[in-house]
């Protein structure tokens, strides 16, 4: 393999060497032209394929932009606009869709062609076939459009072209029957009736010459949806409950900002709005100013630190230049003979006087810089705020000298009320002004009022409560005066019971050694007399345990007093 590179190698380098210059100048110019054709046809085909919204020219600067406001709310970086206001959007589906969108909100403007909206091929062949042919592609076309539309799964378009008459009064209006078959959710839409408008534009600008009265449209139960004048007392009813909607939200926001601030500093059961009433206008107004601004005549140069333009506040356009001149009394006229004059009293007093006038006026229109303003206010406006705010004083418990609290005879709490103050209220109504944009002007109004609230049943529940702790306080303590009862009962039995239980013992004690010392006396006086005294059993038994006992209290004497101890503490 690396010989037969090398021999291609060998052999390019020898047919290079035997080329001319010329050659070589053709073989780099027909690579560089190849190379170019082919960065020129990638650049080309991955650009993305671009169809023309609306295929004339929008001339008019406010409508482009309207335009394309609207196209980047609903297609954002799928459109762009070209040199000559031509509108290009990424498919022809999306153009379909945003002509539909923008028919609904009145933005198709008006010199545009209505054959530009739906893109009409040109036809030859028979004028019925042409006439037949202009139906066919006008309905399948708005059929796309319709068909586009995000609320509709199914359009049918039927298109009546009358033959054209010789005389206007016999010409057959045109007329256009568009049924749809809606998507599930359409009859709850807000915006329906928008919709419906958008559909009607569409059709009206595709078709020259159709007006709004000839036009149907009618979804699959056959129910006519552009019927707008029947629709007009429910939009009035439906604008109304917007409008009454609008008021609450305003109500219930300025409340909630109200109480949230108040509770900062009273109790939240302590401050109430009663009422807060806004009265809005929902009229719609707009405004015009004229504004004047002198005339540019040398602009600043932006590269110099100083201004060194020239303004003039008018430059004339228009000038008329009078001049008049007179001397003497001139002629007086007179009325007939035997008649009195018809001549004005001035110039009777100037008759056969000798007088010169010199008169010059001049009239000059200048022309000034004007700009028109057109502003549309905001869809309400707040006519009158009133409000209503009471704020509850503060009850307090009594207690005496001693600090302890102060119970009526009927176990209730004695409490005393302290009202809030005239300075305290006034602060309040200051606040609440503030907050809500106090206007006099516009006839607002704030009152805040110190009002007791009705708390019997909270304080009764409180009372209660009151005493039902007072008595598991009291059923508390005697349990613990019983039970401690019962135990120093049971100490003293006990004692009693050990004392006597002693008392049993020394007694017995002292019999047993009362018997002791008698049987060791009748043993001594037996022992003496030389009699032998026969012990019994027990007496044998105790001998020895004695006997035993005093053998080990010698032999282990600790043990024994360990003995003798633990019997002393058990008893």
């Amino acid at each position: 393999m690396n010989e037969f590179l090398q021999r291609v190698v060998n052999q390019t380098k020898e047919l290079w060497g035997r080329w001319s210059r010329t050659q070589k100048i053709i073989l780099f110019s027909v690579l560089g032209v190849t190379i170019l054709a082919i960065i020129l046809l990638i650049a080309f085909t991955s650009r993305p394929s671009m169809v023309p919204l609306i295929s004339t020219p929008i001339t008019d600067e406010a409508t482009l932009n309207r335009i394309i406001l609207k196209l980047d709310e609903e297609i954002p970086g799928q459109f762009e606009v070209r040199s000559d206001n031509v509108i290009l959007v990424s498919d022809e589906r999306t153009k379909r869709r945003m002509i539909g969108v923008l028919s609904r909100e009145d933005l198709i403007p008006e010199e545009t062609d209505p054959w530009a909206i739906i893109d009409i091929d040109r036809w030859t062949l028979t004028d019925f076939e042409r006439k037949v042919n202009l139906r066919r592609a006008i309905t399948d076309r708005l059929e796309q459009f319709i068909e586009a539309l995000d609320f509709v799964d199914a359009a049918e378009v039927i298109i009546d072209l009358p033959e054209e008459a010789l005389f206007v009064e016999d010409q057959k209006d045109y007329t256009a029957s568009i049924q749809i078959t809606p998507k599930p959710g359409f009859e709850d839409d807000a915006g329906r009736r928008k919709k419906i408008e958008g559909i009607q534009r569409l059709v009206k600008l595709s078709v020259s010459g159709l007006k709004d009265e000839n036009i149907v449209i009618t979804d699959h139960t056959g129910t006519i949806l552009n019927d707008f004048e029947g629709l007009a007392e429910l939009d009035r009813l439906e604008l109304t409950r917007r409008e009454l909607e609008q008021k609450r939200r305003l109500e219930q926001d300025y409340k909630r900002e109200i109480l949230a601030s108040l509770r900062q500093f009273y109790a939240t059961d302590r401050v109430e709005i009663l009422k807060l009433e806004i009265d809005l206008d929902t009229s719609k107004q707009s405004s015009e100013t004229k504004e004047h601004f002198p005339i540019t005549m040398t602009p600043d140069n932006p590269s110099t630190p100083y201004d060194e333009s020239e303004r003039i506040a008018s430059t004339p356009i228009s000038s008329e230049e009078q001049e008049r001149h007179w001397e003497g009394t001139g002629i007086n006229p007179e009325g007939p003979p035997g008649q009195e004059g018809q001549t004005p009293p001035d110039y009777k007093d100037l008759s056969n006087l000798v007088g010169k006038l010199d008169e010059k006026s001049s009239i000059v229109n200048q022309a000034v810089n004007e700009r028109l303003t057109s502003r549309e206010e905001r869809p309400w406006d707040i006519k009158r705020i009133t409000a209503g705010i009471a704020i509850d004083g503060i009850w307090e418990w009594r207690y005496d000298e001693k600090g302890e609290l102060i119970v009526e005879p009927d176990g209730s709490i004695s409490r005393q009320y302290l009202p809030v103050s005239d300075e305290e209220l006034r602060k309040v109504e200051a606040l609440v002004k503030g907050a809500i944009g106090f206007s006099q002007e516009r006839g607002d109004g704030v009152t805040v009022e110190h009002l007791q609230k009705d708390r019997r049943a909270e304080f009764r529940e409180e009372d209660e409560l009151y005493r039902k702790r007072q008595q598991t306080r009291q059923i508390i303590l005697w349990v613990m005066v019983g039970l401690a009862a019962v135990l120093i009962l049971a100490i003293v039995g006990r004692m009693l019971a050990k004392y006597m239980e002693r008392k049993r013992l020394e007694r017995e004690e002292e019999l047993a050694r009362q018997h002791q010392a008698m049987r060791e006396a009748a043993l001594r006086s037996a022992e003496e007399a030389g009699e032998e005294v026969e012990l019994s059993i027990e007496e044998r038994a105790r001998q020895e345990m004695q006997e035993n006992a005093i053998n080990m209290a010698r032999e282990h004497p600790e043990d024994v007093a360990q003995l003798i101890r633990t019997w002393l503490m058990e008893e």
